[in-house]
């Protein structure tokens, strides 16, 4: 068996949590792990880490990559050079399995950043559908509706099955009104995104109905690399997996999905499976609070007092802050929209590397100062920056700093200067935490002003 992790998306409706370049699915959200880091756990009960694998885009590669070798080093990732939605991500996985000569084998696709807690009766579910799969069905995994959501597409069912049912339509996300219909009529299941089929079964259906994907992937070659190539993934088109194959197939049959499920898409899914207090609030963090009910606080870093409120989402991170009515907690995605060009929506004030982190402290016309975390044992990358200079203070550790060709060590209250277009790396061979203080001066300050010689991470 094989599987197909799909790890894009920006999980803009959990902003300001969730961000561009951080999304939800690398988010400790419940529990000690990521959802990535869970999904893929709960796939190696079935399967082993090589056959497993990630698909990504490229801006996420990296993070991807970092979170899965702390559970499996044996795992695979596939980068995408652009977004393009699932149905192109989804047929250059397959096409990456065809070629290792494994089309014959079942493989199970599922989302990132979904929160399935009972394993044992998630793999019950699998083991129903293998049957249908062997049969040379396409077996999505459904969701009995238990409210009337009209955050999710819904998928009608018409007809038994030896081990579920024959699937009549897909439906997308409906109004309140359709959706209590949609709960009456018992037919209905919500669209988990969850779907397990032979390879072979998978690539026929993007012949016969998405030839535009399909035709492209003879082009590909994963033989000795593990992207995709940007001259053959910029002529597919954008679409889903669901308007590419799975609404026009006549071969797809859905099992009730036995486990729990929550795809965590709002903050009102949040709330609803996290543990409440006396009063029904979901508190995290510095909360303090009088006369609140039924609702979600959460703060990041700063005192968050709230007094005589019912039913409310607050969430405070170090640079936003976002309320809403927790029954309107999916028009975040409104608000993200609004911000999409600042850059609230792309990056947290800290961001995390495998090296460590670093945290942006102040800004303004020319310069930008951060705070600096390196790991024990951990590097920047060897590189060079057009058109800014740094200055470095050491804060606590000890910093191995490599400018031109030369060594200097910097011990703590020490400071050294990074010239413009200076080689120059950061380095922590030691046993304790390197912090520093960067201070960024320049005519363009940007992430993006890197040129990079040598990265033990792989980082182009």
């Amino acid at each position: 068996m094989k599987g197909i992790i799909l790890a894009g998306g920006s999980g803009s409706r959990l902003w300001p949590l969730s961000r561009d370049m951080y999304p939800k699915q690398l988010l400790t959200l419940d529990g000690e792990t990521s959802l990535l880091q869970s999904t893929f756990k709960r796939l190696q009960t079935l399967i082993s880490a090589d056959n497993i694998l990630s698909v990504t885009n490229v801006k996420h590669f990296s993070d991807v990559k970092l979170q899965l070798n702390k559970i499996d080093a044996e795992n695979v990732a596939l980068a995408e050079p652009i977004g393009k939605n699932t149905a192109p991500a989804i047929a250059c996985s397959l096409e990456y399995f065809r070629q290792k000569n494994t089309e014959d084998d079942i493989v199970i696709i599922v989302p990132s950043d979904h929160l399935i807690k009972d394993t044992e009766a998630f793999l019950e579910t699998v083991k129903e559908g293998m049957d249908l799969a062997e049969d040379g069905y396409i077996v999505t995994f459904g969701i009995k509706p238990s409210y009337p959501e009209t955050g999710y597409g819904y998928i009608k069912t018409s007809g038994n099955l030896k081990s579920g049912y024959k699937v009549e339509k897909f439906v997308e996300k409906p109004d309140r009104e359709t959706a209590e219909k949609y709960l009456e009529d018992g037919n209905y299941f919500w669209n988990g995104g969850i779907f397990m089929a032979k390879i072979s079964v998978l690539l026929n259906e993007f012949a016969a109905y998405a030839p535009d994907i399909y035709s492209n992937l003879k082009y590909l070659d994963f033989s000795n690399t593990a992207k995709i190539d940007y001259s053959v993934y910029e002529n597919m088109p954008s679409i889903s997996i669901d308007y590419a194959i799975m609404e026009k197939s006549s071969k797809i049959a859905l099992v009730k999905l036995k486990s729990d499920w929550n795809d965590l898409g709002s903050w009102q899914s949040l709330y609803d499976v996290k543990g409440k207090d006396a009063n029904g609030n979901v508190l995290t963090g510095k909360v303090v609070t009088d006369n609140v009910k039924n609702s979600f606080i959460y703060s990041q870093k700063e005192l968050v007092a709230v007094s005589g409120l019912e039913d409310i989402i607050l969430v405070e991170t170090e640079d936003a802050i976002m309320a809403c009515k927790r029954n309107q907690s999916q028009d975040v995605k409104n608000l993200y929209d609004k911000l999409k060009e600042s850059d609230t929506t792309k990056l947290h004030k800290t961001v995390f590397r495998p090296w460590g982190y670093y945290t942006c402290m102040n800004s303004g016309e020319g310069y930008l100062t951060k705070t600096i975390c390196v790991l024990p044992k951990q590097k920047l990358s060897i590189q060079s920056h057009n058109y800014r200079s740094e200055h470095w203070v050491v804060l606590e550790g000890r910093a191995l700093v490599i400018l031109n060709d030369k060594e200097y060590t910097v011990e703590a209250g020490g400071s050294i200067d990074i010239p413009v277009k200076a080689i120059h790396s950061l380095q922590n061979p030691y046993d304790n935490e390197l912090k520093i203080i960067e201070v960024q001066m320049g005519s363009y300050i940007s992430e993006d002003d890197i040129i990079r010689y040598n990265d033990i991470y792989g980082r182009a």
